[in-house]
């Protein structure tokens, strides 16, 4: 029989540490979340486990950033099943609440919650947020597929996420689905009336007028006259010329 590299073992080991880590944090929360417990849970000696991370702080922010990479990287793969047109967009949100209701979401709370009143694992944790949150958001972006260069898309992707969070904080307690579906449903239809598509133009909306980009030539609509702009002079055309005839 081929035994396993000791290599191996160790990464197969640390993984197993880090998942058990997570549900831990979501399951029994910080104060309950020690080495020991984990070490328990995942059939490892505490001292294997604190081989790989000589503290409680050193664990559970570890298996935060690496649970969460991987959460994003199966998010992009799993970007090939969204739909594409009419439906995307409310796929798309769905998708991130469902990010903000699971057990990862569940068990960073517990963390955030505790860093709040301890300052060493505020230092710990803030940037690890600020990293969380700027991968969330190109996420979102690539899966919606809006121009993030654009000022209102970039603040509704964002507003989008702060949704999404808000909703995972209403499901903790109780279960939130049939009202948090609904929401999902709303907002989403109201990403598809603001923002096109990287791509796509936005069709004005009855009664509401568009200004013309620069150098474009607008054709006024059957019995619309345009009047000049200021200091701007007006070729007539040949029906003018030959009305004035």
């Amino acid at each position: 029989m081929t035994r396993e590299p000791k290599q191996d073992r160790s990464r197969v080991t640390r993984g197993h540490l880090l998942e058990v880590t997570i549900d831990c944090l979501a399951e029994s929360g910080w104060g309950a979340t020690t080495v020991s417990l984990v070490a328990q849970r995942a059939g490892v000696s505490r001292g294997a486990t604190q081989h790989h991370f000589p503290t409680r702080e050193d664990l559970i922010t570890a298996a935060l950033e690496v649970m969460f990479d991987a959460r994003m990287e199966q998010a992009r793969r799993e970007a090939t099943d969204l739909p594409t047109g009419e439906g995307r967009t409310e796929a798309v949100v769905s998708r991130l609440v469902d990010y903000y209701t699971g057990t990862l979401f569940k068990a960073a709370l517990q963390v955030w919650t505790a860093a709040a009143a301890d300052p060493e694992l505020r230092a710990r944790i803030v940037p690890l947020e600020e990293r969380f949150g700027r991968v969330a958001h190109r996420t979102a972006v690539e899966h919606f597929g809006f121009d993030d260069a654009d000022p209102v898309a970039h603040r509704l992707v964002q507003a989008t996420l702060d949704l999404a969070r808000g909703l995972g904080l209403a499901d903790v307690l109780t279960d939130d689905s049939k009202r948090r579906a609904e929401i999902v449903r709303q907002w989403a239809a109201q990403l598809d009336a603001a923002l096109p598509r990287s791509g796509e133009l936005a069709e004005p909306r009855s009664g509401e007028l568009v200004e013309p980009r620069s150098g474009e030539l607008v054709e006024p609509r059957s019995g619309e006259s345009v009047e000049p702009r200021s200091g701007e002079s007006v070729e007539p055309r040949s029906l003018d010329v030959a009305v004035l005839d």
